[in-house]
């Protein structure tokens, strides 16, 4: 199993491009299965929880190329709309073959989904979704099973603010008879780039990026071309990891309006950040200043970041408090930073960080995908060297990090 080995104290500079978001692509590759055309998509990561996508979506009857981060899907020929447990155990995500699947087929069997043991995130809003536009849902043997003629318009409300939920809703809701309403909807922006996809394909929405969003069901859908927007944890995790080393980066192809919670903690942290138009600039001080932070939907302060700024913490001059609203099991990585030297305290769903003049390097363990991040930044500032264990999370979640971080002066090597 891949190993990651850090030698702490080098000081980030430079520049580096951000990759297209995985969160983005994963629900845009699943909008192909709409449609009998051919749809390209550009700027798709070259990440493990993509590839698992594919092969999944291949098991199904869709051709796939791909050539460097370009993808064509043609869904013409789905013969299997089955979503096995050996092909979502892995990922959580699978779970947005439900929708399309559903409304263009009438019919979809899914296994319940894996991923990150970061808590429950329910799969029954997409179930009560699709039962309110008149599909019969069960779940049997750890499989969900729908079935329906057609879908129909309706008005639906989330009980809890799920991305992934409003996402496979206004999927299905795309070829469905008559509109859809979604309220409470998920605000985050690859909801948003996620319908700009649809609509290129043909669909008819309006209001994504705000809390109700309206779809018109049409007939069919057509082939697009459509780009994947640029991934803001990508780019916050960078931006994190130059403010911890003392550093001065510009990362490109990303954009600082998707991240305005992310980049006001770091200001508040003592960062001058910088924002270009599809760049961000941020020259870091010699000592950051600690941070309080409370994670909750967008816009405000993203569950996925929190690790990150739990690392910079640690270093950090005062006490932070954060509160971790969105999963309940989302502070496993404290234990590994304590293994560094950092002063952690958990109580919940808050954690008590004190600042300490330095970490030490020893060997920590991720136990998801950004949590990963988190032992590397932490590492990355650490006296001597840190080796991270398990990084098969990372490789779900950031395209050839340890190339980028070199790039920018760390001294990281992967170890097979």
């Amino acid at each position: 199993m891949d190993k990651l080995l850090i030698e702490g104290g080098a000081r980030l500079t430079g520049e580096i491009a951000i990759s297209g978001a995985k969160n983005a692509a994963l629900p845009i590759l699943c909008a192909a299965l709409l449609t009998t055309e051919p749809v390209t998509f550009t700027n798709v990561p070259r990440l493990n929880d993509i590839a698992t996508l594919l092969r999944l979506l291949e098991q199904m009857g869709v051709k796939v190329s791909r050539e460097a981060d370009v993808v064509t899907l043609d869904a013409s020929g789905v013969d299997n709309p089955v979503a096995s447990y050996e092909m979502v155990k892995t990922m959580r995500a699978s779970i947005l073959v439900l929708g399309p699947l559903v409304a263009r087929f009438g019919e979809a069997r899914v296994s319940l989904p894996g991923g990150c043991a970061i808590g429950a995130r329910p799969v029954d809003q997409h179930i009560k979704g699709l039962q309110a536009m008149g599909a019969e849902v069960k779940v049997e043997h750890g499989y969900v099973l729908a079935k329906v003629p057609r879908l129909k318009g309706a008005r639906i409300f989330t009980d809890m603010v799920t991305v992934t939920g409003t996402e496979n809703l206004m999927m299905a809701a795309c070829l469905a008879d008559g509109e859809t309403v979604i309220e409470n909807a998920a605000r985050e922006p690859e909801v948003v780039d996620l319908a700009n996809c649809l609509v290129a394909m043909g669909a008819q929405i309006s209001g994504a990026g705000g809390d109700v969003i309206r779809i018109r069901g049409v007939q069919a859908l057509h082939g697009a071309t459509h780009r994947v927007m640029p991934d803001r944890i990508e780019t916050g995790t960078y931006l994190c990891a130059a403010a911890v080393t003392g550093g001065e980066v510009r990362v490109t192809g990303t954009s600082a309006s998707y991240l305005d919670a992310v980049i006001d903690k770091l200001m508040d942290a003592g960062c001058e950040v910088t924002a270009e138009r599809d760049a961000i600039r941020l020259k870091a001080p010699a000592r950051l200043t600690a941070v309080s932070l409370r994670t909750s939907p967008y816009p405000a302060f993203p569950t996925d970041m929190q690790a990150q700024f739990m690392a910079i913490n640690a270093v950090a001059d005062g006490t932070a408090v954060i509160r971790e609203t969105i999963f309940e099991n989302r502070f496993m990585h404290a234990v590994e930073l304590q293994r560094l030297g950092a002063d952690i305290k958990i109580d919940g769903n808050t954690a008590f960080v004190r600042g300490v003049d330095r970490l030490q390097g020893a060997t920590v363990m991720a136990t998801d995908l950004r949590a990963s991040a988190s032992l590397i930044i932490a590492g990355l500032v650490a006296v001597g060297e840190t080796t991270v264990e398990r990084i098969y999370h990372l490789d779900r979640g950031y395209e050839r990090l340890e190339e980028k971080l070199s790039a920018l002066g760390a001294r990281v090597s992967r170890l097979r």
